[in-house]
């Protein structure tokens, strides 16, 4: 998991992308992922930037397996392995 970050209970990623319409693009294919896996992540998005916040609400807002493989399909959207999730 490339630069994600434990704080606050969660895990944290930034991405930055050319413009809108890529961090757009990048946000709805991981609710798709998100979706298919049954777990969702908190995010905002401004602009060309996304940032996610990835924890279990069912578990008490904490950090579990669910918010580490949700955080390596979403890598992987960056990497060209979005094959195995899409």
């Amino acid at each position: 998991m490339n630069d994600w970050v434990e704080q606050g209970g969660g895990l944290r990623k930034r991405f930055e992308f050319a413009d809108f319409s890529e961090a757009f693009a990048f946000m709805t294919r991981v609710a798709l992922i998100a979706e298919r896996m049954g777990h969702h992540p908190t995010w905002t998005n401004t602009y060309s930037t996304v940032e996610i916040t990835l924890s279990t609400q069912d578990a008490g807002n904490v950090v579990t397996a669910k918010d580490h493989l949700l955080a390596v399909a979403i890598d992987a959207l960056l990497t060209g392995l979005n094959s195995l999730w899409c």
